[in-house]
Protein backbone atom coordinates (compact mmCIF):
# COMPACT_ATOMS: atom_id res chain seq x y z
CA UNK A 1 0.00 0.00 0.00
CA UNK A 2 1.24 2.99 -0.93
CA UNK A 3 2.17 6.34 1.56
CA UNK A 4 1.81 8.69 -1.09
CA UNK A 5 -1.05 11.02 -1.22
CA UNK A 6 -3.71 9.81 -3.38
CA UNK A 7 -4.68 12.15 -6.28
CA UNK A 8 -7.84 10.78 -8.32
CA UNK A 9 -8.26 12.41 -11.86
CA UNK A 10 -11.96 12.55 -13.23
CA UNK A 11 -11.74 13.40 -17.17
CA UNK A 12 -13.72 11.89 -19.51
CA UNK A 13 -11.31 13.23 -22.09
CA UNK A 14 -8.67 10.46 -22.15
CA UNK A 15 -5.43 12.43 -23.29
CA UNK A 16 -5.95 15.03 -20.58
CA UNK A 17 -6.67 12.19 -18.16
CA UNK A 18 -3.45 10.61 -18.85
CA UNK A 19 -1.29 13.78 -18.83
CA UNK A 20 -2.89 14.91 -15.65
CA UNK A 21 -1.74 11.38 -14.26
CA UNK A 22 1.45 11.58 -15.57
CA UNK A 23 2.00 15.32 -13.76
CA UNK A 24 0.78 13.97 -10.02
CA UNK A 25 3.48 11.08 -10.72
CA UNK A 26 6.34 12.86 -12.08
CA UNK A 27 6.18 15.58 -8.72
CA UNK A 28 5.71 12.66 -5.82
CA UNK A 29 1.93 11.98 -5.76
CA UNK A 30 0.31 8.47 -6.35
CA UNK A 31 -2.49 8.82 -8.89
CA UNK A 32 -5.65 6.76 -9.95
CA UNK A 33 -7.58 7.82 -13.17
CA UNK A 34 -11.15 7.30 -14.17
CA UNK A 35 -13.16 8.47 -17.19
CA UNK A 36 -16.53 9.35 -15.69
CA UNK A 37 -17.64 10.63 -12.01
CA UNK A 38 -19.69 7.58 -11.46
CA UNK A 39 -16.83 5.08 -12.61
CA UNK A 40 -14.71 7.53 -9.37
CA UNK A 41 -17.60 7.24 -7.20
CA UNK A 42 -18.49 3.14 -7.70
CA UNK A 43 -14.63 2.67 -6.81
CA UNK A 44 -12.28 1.46 -3.97
CA UNK A 45 -10.52 4.51 -4.16
CA UNK A 46 -12.85 7.28 -2.92
CA UNK A 47 -12.19 6.39 0.70
CA UNK A 48 -8.38 6.49 -0.17
CA UNK A 49 -8.21 9.49 -2.33
CA UNK A 50 -6.08 12.71 -0.74
CA UNK A 51 -7.59 15.09 -3.33
CA UNK A 52 -9.99 15.24 -6.69
CA UNK A 53 -8.67 17.08 -9.62
CA UNK A 54 -11.95 17.05 -12.23
CA UNK A 55 -13.21 18.32 -15.42
CA UNK A 56 -16.35 20.08 -14.93
CA UNK A 57 -18.26 18.96 -18.09
CA UNK A 58 -18.48 15.40 -18.52
CA UNK A 59 -20.98 13.06 -19.89
CA UNK A 60 -23.16 11.82 -16.97
CA UNK A 61 -22.74 13.32 -13.53
CA UNK A 62 -21.04 16.53 -14.62
CA UNK A 63 -18.05 17.92 -12.27
CA UNK A 64 -19.74 19.91 -10.13
CA UNK A 65 -23.02 17.29 -9.24
CA UNK A 66 -19.52 14.64 -8.36
CA UNK A 67 -18.23 17.62 -5.90
CA UNK A 68 -21.77 17.46 -4.74
CA UNK A 69 -22.30 13.62 -4.14
CA UNK A 70 -18.78 13.54 -3.33
CA UNK A 71 -19.49 16.04 0.02
CA UNK A 72 -21.81 13.18 1.10
CA UNK A 73 -19.35 10.36 1.36
CA UNK A 74 -16.22 11.55 2.01
CA UNK A 75 -16.23 14.97 3.01
CA UNK A 76 -12.58 15.90 3.65
CA UNK A 77 -11.67 15.32 -0.16
CA UNK A 78 -10.61 18.29 -1.79
CA UNK A 79 -11.80 18.92 -5.54
CA UNK A 80 -9.85 20.85 -8.08
CA UNK A 81 -11.96 21.81 -11.03
CA UNK A 82 -10.47 21.91 -14.93
CA UNK A 83 -12.31 23.02 -17.82
CA UNK A 84 -12.14 24.07 -21.46
CA UNK A 85 -15.37 25.81 -20.38
CA UNK A 86 -14.57 28.72 -17.78
CA UNK A 87 -18.15 29.88 -17.63
CA UNK A 88 -18.49 32.26 -14.63
CA UNK A 89 -22.14 30.38 -13.06
CA UNK A 90 -19.97 27.07 -13.08
CA UNK A 91 -16.87 28.92 -11.02
CA UNK A 92 -19.42 30.58 -8.89
CA UNK A 93 -21.23 27.02 -8.17
CA UNK A 94 -17.69 25.09 -8.00
CA UNK A 95 -16.76 27.74 -5.46
CA UNK A 96 -19.39 28.03 -3.41
CA UNK A 97 -19.33 24.04 -3.60
CA UNK A 98 -15.86 24.55 -1.39
CA UNK A 99 -13.77 23.87 -4.56
CA UNK A 100 -10.04 24.52 -3.80
CA UNK A 101 -9.57 26.02 -7.20
CA UNK A 102 -10.77 26.18 -10.79
CA UNK A 103 -8.81 26.00 -14.11
CA UNK A 104 -9.09 26.35 -17.41
CA UNK A 105 -7.69 24.15 -19.66
CA UNK A 106 -4.94 23.87 -20.73
CA UNK A 107 -3.62 24.38 -17.21
CA UNK A 108 -0.70 26.21 -15.75
CA UNK A 109 0.99 22.57 -14.63
CA UNK A 110 2.78 25.19 -11.58
CA UNK A 111 -0.30 26.82 -10.57
CA UNK A 112 -2.19 23.52 -10.82
CA UNK A 113 0.70 21.76 -8.32
CA UNK A 114 1.22 24.37 -5.76
CA UNK A 115 -3.07 24.36 -5.36
CA UNK A 116 -2.99 20.60 -4.84
CA UNK A 117 0.11 21.56 -2.48
CA UNK A 118 -2.19 23.82 -0.27
CA UNK A 119 -5.24 21.76 -0.80
CA UNK A 120 -3.58 18.80 1.02
CA UNK A 121 -2.08 21.36 4.01
CA UNK A 122 1.62 21.36 2.45
CA UNK A 123 2.48 24.16 1.39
Amino acid sequence: MSTLPLISIVDDDGSVREATADLMEAHGYAAAAFASAEEFLQSEQVRTTSCVVTDVRMAGLSGVELQRRLTNVEPRIPVIFLTAFPEEHLRAAALKGGARGFFTKPVNESSLLLCIERALGRS
